[in-house]
């Protein structure tokens, strides 16, 4: 600040005067925007060095940008953009409002686009569309710009792309319910059974219902026309590339049901994969069966079963040997993730219920217990939709859609018993392939 007056009449000033300037805030638009319409989808990211932004001249494309208020606050809103060829309208949406600005000019600079006041603590999600250009795109949008005087505010995003956090905020957060397990039990096998309420399985959603400590297995949505059962088991050596793994570490596959590929995975770990292509609905009711048993030789031998649970199947999915193994059921958990950054925007949720575990004198045991948990993403504060709980007889996992109900890591879940529906499994009758 700079005084026209000597020093000591500055000094003078009463203390009231002074004001705290407005807090500023920068929200990238490449770990924070989705394309919402007309289609989830990439079209128009600009992707530079995992810094870049958007870009596009579809007029019925939209552009959202979510972030997250702490409390009420007013927002002026403005863009570090850029117009590459003569000037372009944008019409931004949001809360209600509805801004229409002339941009121009070459270089990125910030452009204001209007001032908004959000009643309630929450996401807020501003809409960008183009309605006229000169050139072959709108502009191209580097940053929301955000400032406000409101004391006390703090803003939640994804603020930059380490540890490729651009990608994964994207995403949005993964949630788990890690089982409350009987102590001193030797445990053989796996239970559970999933339910996904209509409309809640947009594209990108893996639904696990029987992980281990060496694997998962659930159902997951990869098309508009594509739908897997999904059960992997990790290489005992740590790689990414599968071709990496000495041959003596790599898992094998004993047997597969009908119609299920076989392979390797990587990136994630890496490993032996099996999926069934199979056309599972929201509203129905499938059920899953794992078994882990060691060989005695210094291996262990990994199985899983998958149905629908009214019809009262069990099709085998497949059976690795995992080697440098010798354990029995351990680390049982099941979570929600989105793996399909272009529908990081869109809610989904699952019901898991009947949850059992089987030990080695063949007793069943219930599982009510579950300890909510959630990955980086969230826990990082990048992304805050995200929670789970208890509802009846079961447990429900929640993640993405920017909804406002934020879980409590560390928090546990009791769920209703449903000792009347323990399974009922002759093991001798289940396919072996």
């Amino acid at each position: 600040m700079k005084y026209s007056a000597p020093l000591l009449s500055a000094l003078l000033l009463p203390l009231c005067t002074a004001t705290l300037p407005a807090a500023e805030w920068s929200i990238p638009t490449a770990g924070n925007a989705y394309r919402t319409a007309p289609a989830p989808g990439d079209d128009g990211f600009a992707r530079r060095g995992g810094g870049g932004g958007i870009a596009w001249g579809d007029t019925n494309g939209v552009f959202s940008v979510f972030f997250h208020l702490s409390q009420p606050a007013t927002l002026d809103l403005a863009l570090n953009a850029r117009v590459p060829e003569g000037r372009s309208t944008l019409v931004t949406r949001v809360l209600g409002r509805s801004f229409t600005n002339t941009l121009e000019g070459a270089e990125f600079a910030p452009h204001q686009l209007g001032r908004v006041e959000v009643s309630a603590t929450g996401y807020v999600r501003v809409d960008f569309q183009g309605t006229e250009r000169a050139g072959r795109v709108f502009a191209e949008i580097r940053d929301l710009l955000v400032t406000s005087d409101t004391d006390g505010l703090k803003l939640d995003y994804v603020k930059t792309n380490q540890g490729n956090m651009f990608y994964w905020g994207r995403r949005g957060p993964s949630v788990h319910l890690g089982y409350q397990l009987p102590p001193d039990r030797k445990l053989t096998h796996a239970y559970s059974e999933i339910t996904v309420p209509e409309g809640q399985d947009p594209i990108g959603s893996y639904f696990m219902a029987n992980g281990f400590g060496e694997g998962y297995f659930g159902m997951q949505v990869n098309s508009p026309t594509e739908r897997r059962v999904l059960f992997s088991v990790w290489s005992p050596f740590s790689t990414d590339n599968p071709r990496d793994i000495p041959e003596d570490q790599r898992i094998i596959a004993l047997g597969k049901g009908p119609e299920v590929h076989v392979g390797e995975f990587g990136n994630e770990g890496s490993g032996g994969q099996s999926f069934l292509l199979y056309p599972w609905q929201a509203g129905k009711t499938y059920r899953f069966l794992t078994e882990v048993k060691p060989d005695g030789q210094g291996h262990t031998t990994y199985t899983s079963w998958f149905g629908d649970q009214a019809a009262g199947e069990w099709r085998l999915i497949a059976s690795f040997r995992r080697p440098k193994t010798d354990t029995h059921l351990r680390g049982f958990h099941s979570f929600l993730e989105n793996f399909a950054p272009t529908t990081g925007y869109q809610g989904r949720r699952g019901l898991h219920g009947n949850v059992w575990v089987r030990d080695t004198d063949g007793q069943w045991h219930e599982i009510t217990q579950a300890r909510f948990s959630v990955d980086p993403t969230g826990g990082g504060r990048h992304r805050l939709d995200y929670t789970g709980g208890a509802e009846g007889d079961h447990f429900y996992l929640r993640n993405c859609g920017f909804f406002n109900d934020t879980g409590q890591p560390g928090e546990v879940f009791t769920r209703q018993s449903t000792a009347a529906q323990r399974p009922e499994i002759d093991f001798e009758q289940l396919p072996r392939g």
